[in-house]
This record gives C-alpha cells, sequence and structure tokens, in this order.
C-alpha cells in the first residue's frame, strides 16, 4: 500500500511544479498549496460541485494573492487561465488596442477562392517565393481583423472589476490574446483557473456557463458580430438586438453539432477552433472540407437546398466555440440587409464547389483529413522536404545553424504526406498556444505578419513554451553560460542557463529562409496553406527513390 505521506509530498510537488511560473512573476505575495475540495467549496464559484470533481480539477485551481500594482497580463497576453475576484479590485485598461489579432483568413470566408480546393496543376510552389509572413502586402490583402475582446473599451478606457467578477475566460478559451491589460489596484486575492477546470466546470454546471455566457454578451458579443465579414454592412443598434437572440454553444474534440439529414434549425458562426464537415459516401464516410474561425456553417442548406436538412456532419476538431443563430433572426438581418444575403449566397457556392471536388477526388478528401488530425491546418508556414530529391546532405540543417549563432533552429526529421517530409519546424500557428503562460514575454508575435519568435535576452529557459507547442517545434538548449549573482528570479542564481529556441523564418536577417535558400536540390519549401501544400503533393515529380 503506497505511503500516504510519500503519495503527498508527491502531489504538492506537482502542484508547485504546476503552477512555477508564477513564482517568476513580480507582485505575487502568496500562492496556495493544493486546495481540498472542502477548501474549494469556500468559493462561491466551487460551492454547487461534488468532491469527487473538485478533486479532480484541484490541480488547475489555485489561490493566489497580488500585490498593488502587479500586472496580471499584459494587451496581447496569451493566457490559459481565468481569474475570479475574492477580495479587493483589478483595472482593466486599452492602450494600444493591440489584443486584435488575424482571428480568420478572408479566403476561406464568404469571399475568395477557398484555400483547400486543389489548384490546376502548374509550377510547383517557388523556393524563392517569401513566406506570406514577409510579405506585409498579402498580409494586409489576405487576412481580416476580428475582435478579440475580453473588454469593449475604447482605447484610454479603464474598468474596475471588484469581487465576483470573473475575467480573462473569453481569450482564454477562444485562443486570442487578451486585448486589456490587467492591474491589481490594490492588494488583491484571485482564484486563478486553468483551461481544463474551467471547460470541465461549464460543462458539469449549467450555472456556471450561463454566468459565463453572461459575461460574454455583455462585454464583448456585440463587437465581434459587428466585425465578421457577414454582419460588418449592418447598424450597431441591429447588431445588438441581434446579440439578444442568438444562443452560445462550447464543443469538445470529437462532439458532433449536426448531423447530416436532420433538419437545418439555425445558422452557426464558429467563434473559435476546427469543424470537420463529413459526408456519407458509400458505406463510409469522406471529409468534405473544415471551417475555422469567422466561417458559417447552414448557407448551403438555408440558400440552395431549403427544408432537405444537413447535407452533411459537422463535428469539432478540437474545442470550439459557436454562435447559433436561429432562422428567424436570420431571416430578419436577410430581409432587411440585401449584403448579408450575397454574402451568404457566395459563402454556399464555394462550401458546394469544395463537396463536389471531395467527392471526385478521394485523394483530396483523405488528404483534408490528414491535415485535421496532424494539426496542418494551424500552420501559416509549413517546412516541407521532397524526399525523393533529398540526398541527406544537412545543408538546410547547417545554414540554419549558421543563421542563428550555430544552433539550428529545427530538426529534419518527423511525419510524412506520401513521399513529403514535415520537418519538425515552428509552423508559426494561427492559435499558437506556445504564447501562453511565458513568465516574460519572450515569446511573441513578431510583428510581421504570422511570425512567431522568441526574444533571447529575456528568455528564462522555463520550457513553458516547449512544454505547450504540439509539435515538439521548440528545443531547450544549454547556452554553456550560468545565471549570475543579482539575477531575478533569484531561483535562478548560479543556475545553468538554458534558452528556449525555434524557427523565426529568418525574419530579421534580410533573406528568405536560410533552410529553403540553401538546398541545393531545390527540395526544401515553405508552404504558407493547405493549398499550396496540395499543389506540391501533386506536382512533384516521381520520387528518384524511396525516401524512407
Amino acid at each position: 500500500m503506497p505511503d500516504p505521506g510519500k503519495t503527498g509530498r508527491r502531489r504538492a510537488l506537482q502542484f508547485r511544479d504546476r503552477w512555477s511560473s508564477f513564482d517568476r512573476t513580480s507582485g505575487l505575495l502568496e500562492l496556495s498549496e493544493r486546495l481540498s475540495p472542502e477548501q474549494l467549496r469556500g468559493y462561491e464559484l466551487f460551492a454547487s460541485y461534488d468532491d469527487k470533481f473538485l478533486e479532480r480539477i484541484s490541480s488547475d485551481v489555485s489561490v493566489a494573492l497580488w500585490r498593488r500594482g502587479a500586472v496580471l497580463f499584459e494587451e496581447g497576453a496569451y493566457i490559459d487561465l481565468a481569474f475570479f475576484v475574492v477580495e479587493g479590485s483589478v483595472i482593466v485598461s486599452t492602450e494600444t488596442l493591440a489584443g486584435h489579432a488575424p482571428i480568420f483568413d478572408a479566403d476561406r470566408t464568404a469571399v475568395g477562392e477557398s484555400m483547400v480546393v486543389p489548384p490546376a496543376l502548374g509550377s510547383r510552389p517557388s523556393a524563392a517565393r517569401p513566406p506570406r509572413a514577409q510579405r506585409p502586402d498579402a498580409v494586409s490583402a489576405s487576412i481580416t481583423m476580428l475582435a478579440s475582446m475580453d473588454f469593449d473599451l475604447d482605447k484610454g478606457r479603464l474598468a474596475e472589476l471588484g469581487p465576483g467578477e470573473v475575467f480573462g475566460e473569453i481569450g482564454a478559451m477562444s485562443g486570442w490574446p487578451q486585448s486589456v491589460t490587467a492591474r491589481c489596484a490594490e492588494d488583491t486575492l484571485l482564484v486563478q483557473i486553468r483551461l481544463p477546470a474551467l471547460r470541465a466546470m461549464k460543462r458539469k454546471s449549467s450555472a456556471l456557463k450561463d454566468r459565463l455566457d453572461a459575461v460574454y454578451r455583455e462585454r464583448t458579443l456585440s463587437t465581434q458580430l459587428r466585425q465578421t465579414p457577414l454582419l460588418n454592412e449592418c447598424p450597431p443598434l441591429f447588431v445588438e438586438a441581434l446579440a439578444e437572440a442568438v444562443e452560445l454553444v462550447s464543443l469538445e474534440p470529437g462532439e458532433v453539432l449536426v448531423q447530416q439529414g436532420d433538419q437545418v434549425e439555425a445558422l452557426y458562426l464558429l467563434r473559435s477552433g476546427f469543424l470537420r464537415l463529413s459526408e456519407r459516401y458509400g458505406s463510409g464516410e469522406i471529409v468534405s472540407t473544415y471551417l475555422s474561425k469567422g466561417m458559417t456553417l447552414g448557407e448551403l442548406e438555408l440558400l440552395l437546398r431549403p427544408g432537405a436538412g444537413w447535407t452533411s456532419s459537422a463535428t469539432s476538431v478540437e474545442y470550439s466555440e459557436v454562435v447559433v443563430v436561429p432562422l428567424v433572426a436570420l431571416e430578419r438581418v436577410v430581409a432587411s440587409y440585401p449584403a448579408v444575403e450575397e454574402q451568404l449566397w457566395q459563402s454556399a457556392a464555394e462550401r458546394h464547389k469544395e463537396a463536389a471536388v471531395s467527392r471526385a477526388d478521394l485523394a483530396h478528401a483523405e488528404f483534408v483529413e490528414i491535415a485535421l488530425d496532424s494539426g496542418l491546418v494551424q500552420g501559416n508556414s509549413i517546412l516541407a522536404i521532397d524526399l525523393g530529391r533529398c540526398t541527406r546532405c544537412d545543408d538546410c540543417v547547417r545554414a540554419c545553424a549558421a543563421t542563428h549563432g550555430g544552433r539550428a533552429r529545427f530538426v529534419r526529421e518527423g511525419d510524412k504526406v506520401d513521399n513529403v517530409l514535415i520537418a519538425r519546424s515552428c509552423l508559426h500557428c494561427q492559435d499558437p498556444v506556445c504564447l501562453v503562460g511565458c513568465p516574460t514575454g519572450a515569446i511573441h508575435r513578431a510583428g510581421v505578419g504570422d511570425v512567431v519568435a522568441i526574444a533571447e535576452e529575456i528568455c528564462i529557459g522555463c520550457g513553458t513554451c516547449a512544454r505547450n507547442c504540439p509539435y515538439d517545434a521548440i528545443v531547450m538548449h544549454d547556452t554553456g553560460e550560468t545565471w549570475p549573482l543579482d539575477m531575478v528570479p533569484e531561483s535562478l542564481r548560479s543556475q545553468r542557463r538554458e534558452v528556449a529556441s525555434k524557427c523565426d523564418l529568418c525574419f530579421d536577417r534580410g533573406h528568405d529562409p536560410a533552410c529553403v535558400s540553401n538546398c541545393p536540390q531545390g527540395c526544401a519549401f515553405r508552404v504558407e496553406s493547405l493549398e499550396e501544400f496540395e499543389a506540391l503533393l501533386r506536382n512533384r515529380p516521381a520520387d528518384r527513390e524511396d525516401g524512407s
């Protein structure tokens, strides 16, 4: 029988490690040990849950006392926490409006050519072509900004939150950067809830879900609806009325939103995550396409096949948040604003075309499914190597190391699609979870489109980003140095200095990514979308060797 004392000590150590980044944040006065179910129920947020449930989520909950003036998070920060004010107060402010992020790609919404319809056979992606992240003109043309507001505040405005208020949860659950800076107005006691516990609490308690949904409606729903392509022609007062009529739905990975053949009762707007659309084909199913942030589901059925039921099933690929627009409310929008109906017709035509392509080309359908399962849909820059032409000379790795002070930023190994290697290199994701929880802000959007970079001078080697990355694209490196005796936090003093490193697309080097431009065989490519990746697969010449 295990020693309860030893088990307890191990659990306490695991809890401290779970919250260790907070020890590196100035302004933290006290951080609780792991709380028992009885202690958690002392806070009204947990009062309705049973012991078994509270025991399960307790490692993802802490109570912290913060000093007056302490900054909990800044505009643009990615966090996986919700905060509940117990005592004291927090000031939230918007200074730069920098919290707006590229939430969806205009090419995959109601206008433009779909990313996932395979292009005509033509030339392969050019090795010399700069990534989208380094083409500001392309970024501004193809990326639509959707507000990620936790608070609908004008620049320079403040709001004060007191006991009983919840904040941070909207950005945390949607994977969006925070739109405000949160600062303690006085010494403040906060309950801090990590995302896994928050999701579990919402699923188990309809009262908590209603409470958080009410906060979302009050603070930001109208703003986000106004800035979607579908509704941006509608006046604010009309959108505010529409916001009162919609329903908010949270989906878990693998959860079915609609089933093929069922009656259509609403239009769905995807706030975050991905939806896989699949259709019956013979005795099985094929994936026809997928939907990402800002896209709508239902326009095809409502406009082209009214009354015929859903043409496909929609399943959440990951955690997703959906706005449900009832048919009665949608009819009111369409009747009042013809531009909305025009957008819906364009989107319906795109969905119809994508489904037709998948039915006619099963290889395309299989590719879309692989992309969804592997996470390629997240990528803004995928390093692909044609193994049929690669001679394994490693010039790409050496060029990367030479460009970055002797330290290579990627590994020439990874998954394969056909005979094309997806190298273990940063994808510069649409939703970069590696940014969540960095205690110093060392890992950040570099301000040049999609690039995610690490400022080594302020990296303290905590490894949070490397642990968060789902694709093992961040490596911890020993610098051969030790931290100085005046280092803050004190716990690092005289310790071996490690830093995190990852691909940065050579964005500040004045040249194309070194891995691509130095490949002597011309078999390394940076592709920015599934469309380009599929073109690479279709147009590559026959393999010279197995490439295993």
